[in-house]
């Protein structure tokens, strides 16, 4: 893909950008967190998809944003029906997901992409963290397909299992069932223990599903998990998780319908619907009554993926800005060179690959906890809130700093900054709020005992960073002192200290995450970005003090932006 021409004085035009070669990280990086034949392997691949994302798939992408979804309600002969249309664009991107980069499906079969086995998450997250630079609304589509199947192979009856685990990892789009989780109502939102939705066994081993359902990603999947109420007992101990199919076993459409399609801020290349269960033949997973719990395994699984594609969106907005400040001029010399310029950019390359990293170690905590290491599985279960947590919140900030580097073109549709920003407002509502996940870092402490696991995590990232005994002091104390914060508000119920704990954490552990991968990736810059998380987001400082960072903010430019 060759970069479009530039005309003197014209708006620099990143289009057909291979946005795998210019995040100058990204290969030592994957190379780092991959074992490394299959990051070989994956190289070639990883290649195309950064052209195809600076390219031929953001093309996609801005169509089917342009050409969102539409609902058929009847045919034009009378009959009934729920079609929802899809644009060609968004057709083809699922293609390009589902089958020929198999993003759904890596984690669960042999076969994808040319590799005889599954693939761990590390290999999932580099893949998916490029492709959401192009398209954030079907990565939606795609986690849920790829966290459905996870959960029903956890839980799910095996003669349920073996039925449609096939057709969820199929690589052939024609056949391929994709996934969908309808959770939320009008009266329960976060509370889920108000869900109101009732299952009644039938005896033949379904069960009948009746009541509204108001926020349903993926409206038209052929599989979705529900949570209903299955027990008279009050709250979440009377809820179960079942599994609706699209189509009953009689090979007729399912009792439900699609009320309506929501026009929404972002995602608008995916459908997102109200569904009312009107005695839909549905199959329970696993134990009645404890829904919520098996759902929490779709739910996780959701949140890191929701943080990893705030990752993406953070990086490809990174990357806009970078290629804009280092080929605009302005008073006589390039954005980039400009001091106030700099500093702006360098906050944003600290957020973005903070979130980078915390994509990597959760991922690596995950390949560990599914090993069956119970230290592992403690510390997937807080850093998997963390990232969902902070990382969405510093994609609304990053998004709107770069379309304030591009000027008054990054507020026009024609570039990719406005969708951006809004798909980055996403992450922090869709399975569960800021507050609500913020609190989930505190029962994360006190439910699951998972802050000790942390703490040795912590000790272990320095201990590899190699850092000298002044600087491993510093990064050292700053992270206690997180860890404390956070175990005194959890332990006090401190519900208001719930963010501000869940930033804390989330600092010592990027912090600690870049100095490792600063010693042991060959990026010696990662330093730089770790003691400006140190300097500004963990020590103590003077609000309306000069902060003495020049020199890191070089170190982090230079290398982002500098000759390559």
């Amino acid at each position: 893909m060759t970069m479009t021409a530039q005309v003197a004085g014209a708006i620099p035009d990143s289009r057909g950008l291979n946005l795998y070669r210019a995040d100058r990280d990204a290969a030592a990086l994957f190379g780092f967190y991959l074992p490394e034949a299959l990051f070989r392997h994956l190289a070639p691949h990883l290649d195309r998809l950064g052209a195809l994302a600076g390219g031929p798939l953001d093309d996609l992408a801005a169509t089917a944003d342009r050409n969102p979804p539409v609902l058929h309600l009847r045919r034009r002969t009378g009959e009934d029906c729920a079609v929802v249309e899809k644009h060609p664009a968004y057709v083809e991107m699922e293609r390009l997901a589902y089958s020929e980069f198999g993003l759904a499906a890596l984690s669960h079969r042999g076969g994808v992409l040319g590799w005889p086995e599954p693939m761990p998450p590390s290999a999932k997250y580099a893949l998916t963290y490029l492709f959401v630079q192009a398209e954030f609304g079907l990565c939606c589509p795609v986690s849920m397909t790829d966290s459905l199947t996870r959960t029903l192979k956890r839980y799910g009856d095996p003669a349920l299992v073996e039925r449609y685990v096939g057709r969820l990892t199929s690589l052939d789009v024609d056949a391929l069932a994709q996934g969908a989780m309808f959770m939320t109502e009008q009266g329960a939102g976060s509370d889920v223990a108000a869900t109101a939705t009732l299952a009644e066994a039938r005896g033949d081993g379904t069960w009948r599903l009746t009541g509204d359902k108001w926020f349903c990603s993926n409206a038209d999947a052929d599989l979705a998990m529900v949570l209903a109420r299955s027990e008279p007992a009050p709250g979440l101990k009377g809820v179960s998780l079942f599994l609706l199919p699209k189509v009953r076993r009689d090979g007729l459409p399912n009792d439900f319908r699609i009320l309506r399609l929501k026009d929404k801020l972002g995602t608008r290349s995916m459908a997102s619907g109200e569904i009312r269960l009107e005695g839909a033949e549905a199959y329970l997973v696993g134990e009645r009554g404890r829904g919520f719990h098996q759902m929490a395994d779709m739910i996780n699984n959701s949140r890191l993926s929701n943080g990893m594609r705030a990752a993406g969106l953070m990086r490809r907005a990174t990357t806009e800005a970078l290629f804009t400040a280092c080929r605009r001029q302005a008073f006589g010399r390039s954005l980039i060179a400009l001091p106030l310029m700099r500093r702006q950019l360098a906050k944003m390359l600290v957020s973005t690959e903070q979130a980078r990293t915390m994509m990597f170690l959760t991922a690596e905590a995950l390949d560990r906890a599914n090993g069956g290491d119970p230290e592992a599985a403690r510390l997937a279960r807080i850093l998997t809130p963390l990232i969902k947590f902070r990382a969405c919140r510093d994609a609304r900030r990053v998004t709107g700093d770069a379309m304030e580097v591009r000027g008054g073109c990054g507020y026009i549709e024609e570039w990719s900054d406005p969708r951006l920003l809004r798909d980055a407002h996403l992450g922090s509502i869709w399975e569960g709020t800021s507050n609500i996940v913020a609190l989930d870092v505190l029962r994360a402490i006190t439910r699951d005992d998972a802050l000790p696991a942390l703490r040795a995590h912590l000790d272990a990232l320095l201990d590899q960073a190699g850092l000298d005994a002044t600087l491993r002091d510093a990064f050292a104390a700053a992270s206690a002192r997180a860890c404390a914060f956070a175990q005194d508000a959890a332990r006090a119920g401190a519900d208001t200290l719930a963010r501000q704990a869940a930033s804390a954490l989330y600092h010592a552990v990027t912090a600690a995450g870049l100095a490792r991968e600063a010693a042991c990736a060959g990026l010696p810059h990662r330093a730089a970005l770790a003691r400006l998380v140190l300097i500004h987001r963990l020590a103590p400082r003077d609000p309306l003090g000069a902060p003495d960072d020049a020199a890191l903010i070089d170190q982090v430019l230079d290398a982002a932006a500098g000759p390559a």
